[in-house]
């Protein structure tokens, strides 16, 4: 059962928070509305420290806990690939992408954020 997040609680993405436009390739996994597991590869559109934002074409519900395996920049480590693994909640998903049927995707992270070299 999906829990409703109080969007207007978020602030995610008002004027007065700060954050990123970063284009950064993303897998993103959790479970989709028709309750099946799914993993997609999309790329980040935003990220503040609260949220982030993305485009998938697997249909999620309001509530869902979704996974972010975010790639690093390679400028931030010589020796290694580096990604964020953060945990979040969608707390909103926006109509269709002009191309392709994607949705984009905002959630709130509930988890505090791992930076770690890739396995």
């Amino acid at each position: 059962m999906a829990i409703k997040v109080p969007v207007d609680d978020l602030g995610l993405f008002s004027s007065r928070e700060r954050g990123f436009n970063f284009p950064l390739p993303t897998t993103v996994e959790g479970q989709n509305a028709r309750g099946r597991e799914f993993r997609e590869d999309t790329v980040l559109s935003y990220i503040n420290h609260q949220g982030s934002s993305f485009y998938l074409r697997n249909p999620v519900n309001i509530g869902v806990r979704l996974r972010l395996v975010i790639d690093l920049p390679e400028k931030l480590s010589q020796d290694k690939s580096l990604k964020l693994v953060i945990r979040g909640r969608v707390a909103r998903v926006e109509g269709l992408r002009e191309s392709g049927g994607a949705k984009k995707v905002m959630i709130h992270f509930d988890s505090k954020y791992v930076i770690k070299p890739e396995e």
